[in-house]
């Protein structure tokens, strides 16, 4: 694992545009300062998408109609998926994420508290294909809040939907939240908050990549550097050298890698794609999703579907 690990990185850090994947934030640490994030008064996708949950509950829960199995991917704390039990009365829940022990965690508190609902978690790398050939019988309901599908590249969001209509075999669809396309300001503060805890969470995939692989990111050479990207349509994030650096990754049983960075140089840790609701509501149909509802709050900043594979 350490090793995969450690080529990975090194193939990504070495690119002519170096890069991190964004899986290397969810680490315990990370993971707990994404929760800070959703309550930052400028972080608006957290509240206004339960804001849109809360007040077309019954609508949602219609539109649904019956869920055997509910499969919440990129699940963090729970508590969104949580939400739901009430409404959907899902009988099994499946809680997907990359960050074993804080997902862990979460779904044991939740088991004590809905014991009614059989429950499991599962540490998943959700950029690699999912399958779940044993649940083929079974009505289900894929959950993707957050506006997670924004980290994906559009063409890779396009597989992953065409994944999620495959393995719902018929028989089940996807309840999912996507960020709109709005004003830019807005959007610039929501990624840079006065706090600095966007930045920390952003910097801590150095400290993860350092615990995993053994490579020696040193904070105070990096900055937190994110912008909208007005012709992309989306937000980038990014660490930037503060000066001149040199990073050691360890070598397998070999010499260990050096890669320089000059000051300025730029590692992408993230992309936030921004959607306007008729652009998803195609990409949704072209992967084979049908019957698709949608509903978004008074201002416009955010959607949430519910498509039938």
């Amino acid at each position: 694992m350490k090793n995969s690990l450690t080529e990975e990185l090194l193939v990504s850090l070495s690119a002519d545009k170096p890069s991190i994947s964004p899986k290397f934030f969810y680490d315990d640490v990370g993971s707990h300062l994404f929760d800070v994030i959703t309550l930052l008064d400028e972080y608006y996708p957290t509240r206004t998408e339960k804001w849109i949950m809360n007040a077309y509950r019954r609508e949602i829960a219609d539109a649904v109609t019956h869920c055997d199995i509910l499969v919440d991917l990129g699940a963090g704390n729970c508590a969104k998926g949580s939400q739901l039990f009430t409404s959907i009365k899902p009988k099994q829940y499946r809680a997907l994420d990359i960050s074993k022990e804080y997902l862990e965690a979460a779904v044991a508190d939740l088991q004590k508290q809905f014991p009614q609902i059989e429950m499991s978690a599962h540490a998943i790398d959700l950029s690699l294909p999912l399958t779940f050939p044993e649940l083929q019988a079974l009505r289900k309901v894929f959950f993707y809040p957050g506006s997670s599908i924004g980290n994906f590249d559009p063409e890779k969001a396009d597989q992953f939907f065409i994944n999620l209509t495959q393995e719902c075999y018929g028989n089940g669809g996807l309840l999912i939240g996507v960020d709109l396309v709005k004003d830019t300001q807005t959007l610039n503060l929501a990624y840079n908050d006065p706090l600095g805890v966007t930045a920390a969470f952003n910097l801590n995939a150095l400290l993860n990549v350092n615990r995993l692989i053994g490579s020696n990111f040193k904070l105070q050479d990096w900055e937190h550097y994110a912008f909208y990207n007005t012709s992309q349509s989306r937000i980038e994030m990014h660490l930037r050298a503060r000066s001149d650096v040199q990073v050691t990754l360890p070598g397998n049983g070999s010499q260990d890698h050096v890669i320089s960075f000059s000051a300025g140089d730029l590692i992408h840790t993230e992309n936030s794609y921004k959607y306007t609701q008729e652009h998803f509501v195609e990409k949704l149909g072209r992967a084979g999703f049908t019957k698709i509802q949608c509903w978004t709050d008074p201002n416009k900043h955010f959607l949430v579907c519910f498509a039938n594979a």
